[in-house]
């Protein structure tokens, strides 16, 4: 059974990236994406993929994309069949880390949802989807204030996993 999980930091109206990059770079939000993620696969389009500064320690790289990933580190998957084929098989937790694109494709099938919330806008041309979080509880894992921005991360787990669970 697939247990997707999707990490992002955005901003107030939902600001992903800019330009294939990131637009913040906080100590704490990247920590947190760190000690998160490691030892599990970590789902991503493409173009996150080439963003990457190097493949991420103590993580198994799942790419979507039409082309392929000429590394042996790296499974590529041509579509989302594909992938939940695999991921299906898999009893882990997964994370999805991005891009735009790549959450969509998941977000209606994720259980629990790390959101870094930034009270700060920037200019973006890639965006978090929009999801239902009365669909969700919300838990406050962390504030922070760093570099004079202050944010929060937070964990939305999906309600009627919470009730499956009890």
């Amino acid at each position: 059974m697939k247990k997707i999980s999707l990490i992002a930091a955005v901003g107030s109206n939902g600001e992903l990236g800019y330009n294939n990059d990131l637009i913040w770079h906080l100590k704490e939000d990247m920590k947190f994406f760190r000690q998160t993620t490691i030892n599990h696969p970590i789902v991503m389009g493409r173009k996150t993929f080439e963003s990457l500064p190097h493949l991420l320690p103590n993580r198994k790289h799942l790419v979507i994309s039409h082309q392929d990933i000429l590394n042996p580190e790296v499974k590529t998957f041509h579509s989302k069949e594909e992938i939940d084929a695999y991921l299906d098989k898999l009893n882990e937790e997964v994370f999805v880390i991005g891009g735009s694109s790549i959450y969509k494709m998941f977000i209606l099938e994720a259980l629990k949802i790390y959101l870094t919330e930034i009270k700060d806008q920037r200019e973006a041309d890639v965006y978090f989807p929009d999801f239902n979080k009365e669909e969700y509880i919300k838990k406050t894992l962390l504030e922070v204030q760093e570099k004079n921005i202050y944010y929060t991360i937070n964990q939305y787990t999906k309600r009627r996993v919470l009730c499956k669970e009890k």
